[in-house]
């Protein structure tokens, strides 16, 4: 790892990788619970609901709404990463908390179900169950159907676009303000040059990716696998606004500039940020200055379009 040139700031995580096994992910998972200082933030209410998922499941939801932010206010609907095996961790909790206050919006926080006890597509149909939640419910949870976007990191981001396409194919009435998609997974191809060129960098890599696949059991003759690999698509027509963010070194970098090329082909409007010194998932240190950089551009993204 040490041959790739990240920027110090990120140290030590630019020198980890995590160990994705079925074994670890037993042992790791039950033990990534819920901050408990997303209830003591005083610039925010916190709600959390259980909202049935579309075989009858239930699944934890999240509402962050500033205190500031009055009812009928815009609404991001914030889906964390993890390789669709890992829970959401400390950072995305952070973010979240801070797009609500500084976007002054509400988020729904998703905490969908994960492979591989829950393989493909219950992951997807958990997020596009809970946007259709937050749509009928707008109402009671003071949320304007009007101004709601979706957005998230890697897996996160599969998923966001997943839901786009979803929510576009299946007809909802709902019409996304935005998606916004940093380091996102795209192509499940795996066979692109960062991928070929990045299989040993740090917290995340192709030699990862290729362990990931048979844990969601995703079958490609699945009429549906095509939102787990958005770039495969054959139409990208009547997608929202995308901000695109990339990291340097990431196997993952050229999902997100495939994306982009498509996305504009089909004249859909997109903001593509191609960070530098980065690894996957380098916002995980939340003060450094490229994570701060990074992070304001996805505000300002998000408040533009919201």
């Amino acid at each position: 790892m040490a041959k790739y040139p990240i920027n110090r700031e990120f140290f030590p995580f630019s020198h980890f990788s995590p160990p994705i096994s079925e074994k670890f992910l037993r042992m790791a998972v039950p033990n990534m619970k819920t901050p408990k200082y997303v209830y003591k933030d005083k610039e925010l209410d916190v709600s959390r609901y259980e909202i049935k998922s579309y075989d009858g499941e239930k699944i934890e939801c999240f509402l962050m709404s500033p205190k500031s932010v009055k009812d009928n206010a815009p609404c991001l609907i914030y889906i964390h990463g993890g390789g669709f095996v890992l829970a959401a961790a400390g950072y995305h909790y952070k973010n979240a908390m801070r797009y609500a206050k500084e976007v002054a919006c509400k988020v729904l926080f998703v905490n969908y179900r994960l492979a591989p006890k829950h393989p493909h597509p219950v992951f997807f149909e958990d997020c596009y169950a809970a946007m259709c939640w937050a749509y009928d419910n707008s109402d009671s949870l003071g949320i304007d159907t009007s101004r709601i976007g979706i957005g998230g990191d890697s897996a996160g981001s599969t998923l966001a676009v997943g839901v786009c396409m979803m929510a576009r194919d299946r007809q909802h009435p709902i019409k996304f303000a935005f998606q916004m998609l940093p380091y996102p997974f795209l192509d499940a191809r795996n066979n692109s040059e960062s991928c070929k060129k990045y299989t040993d960098t740090p917290m995340w890599n192709s030699s990862l990716s290729d362990r990931i696949s048979p844990m969601t059991k995703v079958d490609r003759k699945d009429p549906n696998y095509v939102y787990y690999s958005p770039v495969e698509a054959e139409s990208f027509e009547g997608l929202p606004p995308a901000y695109i963010e990339t990291a340097e070194f990431d196997c993952l970098h050229d999902d997100g500039i495939l994306y982009a090329e498509k996305l504009r082909a089909a004249g859909v409007e997109v903001t593509l940020n191609e960070t530098k010194g980065t690894m996957h998932g380098f916002d995980i240190m939340q003060k450094a200055k490229t994570t701060q950089k990074a992070l304001e551009a996805r505000i300002r993204f998000m408040k533009e379009h919201i």
